[in-house]
């Protein structure tokens, strides 16, 4: 963590290694969550990254929220990339897990007359839900049962607590449709790749 902090204290004097560090996040944001489902191509969890975060990050630019300084990119930028990393390696392990051993339940469905996306659907769209419960109920406690290290060093620096807790607010509730919209993009990945090889 000392290494990461004076590595970033040094990147950040400069806009073009800024840009630099952040491709390298996303890089092996993106390798981590390759590895970890294993059966996707790289883009693919790219894609839902990118996806969940770029929105987020284009609000929070066009409303003024996020200075443009290259410190407050790293962080900002490398918190949107590390939340859609968990997500969607959660999200893609489940996904993989539950097709596989619940492939009765889809061939019963197909044997109903549904449609191969809407068969797999039954089955993943619920286990994709879970990879939100972690920040879901992170976001339901927080303040009573943890203070989370924003809202503390902010209070530390001076800001108030209702300043604090605002400016925590605001990241909690982006950082939750991050997560959303990149485990929606990966899981309609997965219906629309199964149901073009399934195709004659």
């Amino acid at each position: 963590m000392i290494l990461a902090a004076l590595l970033i204290s040094q990147v950040s004097r400069s806009g073009a290694l800024t840009a630099v560090f952040l491709g390298l996040m996303f890089a092996i944001a993106t390798l981590t969550c390759t590895r970890c489902i294993g059966t996707l191509a790289w883009w693919v969890p790219a894609a839902a990254i990118a996806g969940g975060g770029l929105p987020a990050l284009a609000l929070m630019l066009g409303f003024g929220v996020l200075p443009l300084s290259p410190l407050a990119m790293i962080a900002v930028i490398g918190q949107l990339i590390g939340e859609a990393m968990s997500a969607v390696n959660l999200a893609g392990r489940r996904l993989r897990q539950e097709l596989d051993q619940r492939a009765g339940e889809v061939e019963a469905a197909l044997a109903l007359g549904f449609s191969m996306r809407d068969a797999r659907s039954l089955v993943a769209r619920p286990v994709a839900a879970e990879a939100l419960l972690p920040g879901l109920d992170q976001t339901r406690t927080v303040g009573t049962v943890t203070l989370p290290g924003a809202f503390v060093g902010l209070v530390l620096g001076g800001a108030s607590p209702l300043e604090a807790g605002l400016v925590r607010l605001i990241v909690l509730v982006n950082l939750m449709a991050v997560q959303a919209v990149a485990v929606s993009l990966l899981a309609a990945h997965i219906d629309r790749r199964v149901c073009m090889r399934a195709a004659p």
